[in-house]
């Protein structure tokens, strides 16, 4: 998320939403993506969350006979038989990098690692096709090549052999880019539970993040089940109760209360009411809980998060809450980056962003996506950006058509 040379209208932005790298980069700690449904904003996410995994997994858990998860983009003859190009720049030890990668669904089609160790880009390993046409002697990695299979990556084959820069990128990658989805959040309560469970570092600021997002909650507090498999699980095997009382970690559930005031019928307060979060409060509440140690993590840690469909359950101003963390010096002291896809206009306001923090995806009449920023338009600083949005002038809006006709006359 490169910074362009702008001023916003607000001050402000340009000291708190920007951050140096050294003398010559400047960096976004947020961006927002808008388009229509069916526009390619979630692709974005999916293409990204792919490369990571086959970075990360290509050399153990892929076999050579298994198709390489790509899908070519179907609506052009001219694509529907080239392979899927994929590139991702990206900070590492105060170094960039650039790593990439063609492949088909059969074979790995190129794939190149490129560094800046001071003022110019510097060649680390090339491969076409079959054959390493380049490899540094930076990279360590000599006689590794040929047990790369050619559905896999030699990058991660590398790691495998422990040669150290490719161990410090996909540890990067593990650790520092996470992608996830609104939609389908649930996977990271268990994170938030194990923080509220254990004396975790990130406890206090989870509890307090929540706390302050006006749902109510006065505290969270783990409640901790053990199953006896005797009565709780009749049907199953002999010898799986037998493995879950030998295992008794597998019979152990955490789950969340929340605590709320009540009050009599003369409004004073007269005790504390415990909630189960998964049984008894709103989804918005429970997705807020179930991403609130991964927004703590991804701050505290100068982490990058992808995340699409961000608004989903969320009020407009918790959104607006969440994207003001990530772009201030306060509490966004390790220049944390956030990237999301939304609908949520709320939120397109030049008080909160940049222009070039605004991106838009749009299908042309072909069926593919473009994917291109405000800045790229010439427009007043103090343009209302929602409201010239919803209007049309940037595109990348749904163009709906007559709808009093889709309904037929009655039969007589």
């Amino acid at each position: 998320m490169l910074a362009a040379n702008i001023v916003a209208k607000e001050k402000e932005l340009d000291d708190n939403n920007v951050f140096a790298v050294d003398d010559e980069l400047k960096l976004l700690k947020s961006a927002a993506i808008y388009g229509a449904n069916a526009s390619g904003k979630s692709n974005i996410a999916k293409a990204l969350s792919f490369m990571k995994w086959f970075m990360i997994n290509s050399s153990k858990e892929t076999q050579s006979t298994e198709k390489i998860n790509v899908q070519p983009f179907k609506l052009s003859t001219q694509t529907e038989t080239q392979p899927s190009f994929f590139e991702i720049v990206f900070l590492l030890d105060g170094k960039k990098y650039r790593y990439g990668f063609e492949a088909n669904q059969e074979k790995v089609v190129s794939e190149w690692l490129f560094y800046v160790p001071k003022t110019r880009e510097t060649r680390i390993f090339e491969r076409i096709d079959h054959s390493l046409t380049y490899l540094s002697n930076r990279f360590k990695a000599e006689g590794i090549y040929p047990k790369t299979r050619r559905n896999a990556l030699f990058l991660s084959v590398a790691a495998q052999f422990n040669v150290e820069m490719a161990e410090e990128i996909l540890n990067w990658l593990t650790i520092k880019l996470e992608i996830v989805s609104g939609l389908d959040d649930t996977d990271y309560l268990d994170y938030t539970v194990s923080c509220l469970a254990e004396n975790h570092s990130n406890k206090e600021e989870i509890i307090q993040l929540i706390k302050k997002l006006d749902l109510g909650i006065r505290e969270l507090s783990i409640k901790e089940t053990v199953f006896n498999p005797n009565l709780s699980l009749k049907e199953i095997s002999d010898n799986f109760k037998e493995f879950l009382l030998k295992n008794p970690e597998f019979l152990k559930s955490k789950r969340i209360n929340t605590s709320h005031q009540k009050f009599d019928d003369q409004g004073n307060y007269v005790s504390m009411e415990f909630f189960n979060l998964e049984d008894q409060e709103s989804e918005g509440t429970q997705k807020i809980v179930a991403i609130a140690g991964l927004l703590i993590d991804t701050i505290k840690n100068g982490k990058v998060l992808i995340f699409d469909e961000f608004d989903a359950r969320l009020h407009p101003l918790i959104s607006k809450a969440i994207v003001e963390l990530f772009n201030s010096k306060e509490t966004n002291q390790h220049n944390a980056q956030l990237i999301f896809m939304t609908h949520d206009t709320n939120l397109l306001s030049n008080k909160l962003f940049r222009r070039d923090q605004i991106w838009f995806t749009e299908k042309n009449k072909y069926g593919a996506t473009d994917l291109y920023s405000l800045v790229e338009y010439k427009i007043r600083n103090d343009a209302s950006f929602e409201s010239d949005y919803i209007k049309g002038k940037y595109g990348a809006i749904p163009f709906i058509g007559n709808l009093n006709k889709i309904i037929g006359e009655p039969n007589v």
